[in-house]
């Protein structure tokens, strides 16, 4: 079961890792990137910031092996991530919907998957 103080956390953590990808998407594809590889860009910054901020604010442990919760931790975040692509993509070939608020729709329904994950796999004890 999911704490009410995780969940919060991982709303917080995770919104602010989904705005700096969102802002990186936004910034570099005027510039020319093609979104997909925006998105991929925007995913290494966010991925950085968000483990930093599980591992201290939303899962906090102070004897889980950090080497393999951030192993874990990237496993879930690349299927995440070519989850998030694939539908991404399908989003911009089939809809009409804008990249933003695709790529923002995208990520908010798989946040749903992750949180579960991460609590019962990522930084499990």
């Amino acid at each position: 079961m999911v704490r009410v103080r995780e969940l919060g956390f991982f709303t917080a953590v995770g919104t602010t890792g989904t705005a700096v990808n969102l802002a990186t998407v936004s910034a570099v594809v005027p510039l020319g990137l093609p979104p997909l590889l925006a998105n991929a860009v925007g995913f290494l910054l966010a991925f950085g910031w968000c483990f930093f901020g599980h591992a201290r604010w939303t899962f906090p442990a102070e004897r889980r092996n950090i080497g393999v919760a951030l192993r874990r931790f990237a496993v879930l975040s690349l299927v995440g991530f070519a989850l998030t692509e694939a539908a991404y993509a399908g989003a911009l070939e089939w809809t009409t919907v804008d990249y933003r608020v695709s790529l923002f729709l995208v990520i908010v329904v798989l946040a749903c998957l992750k949180l579960l994950a991460s609590k019962h796999w990522a930084f499990a004890h």
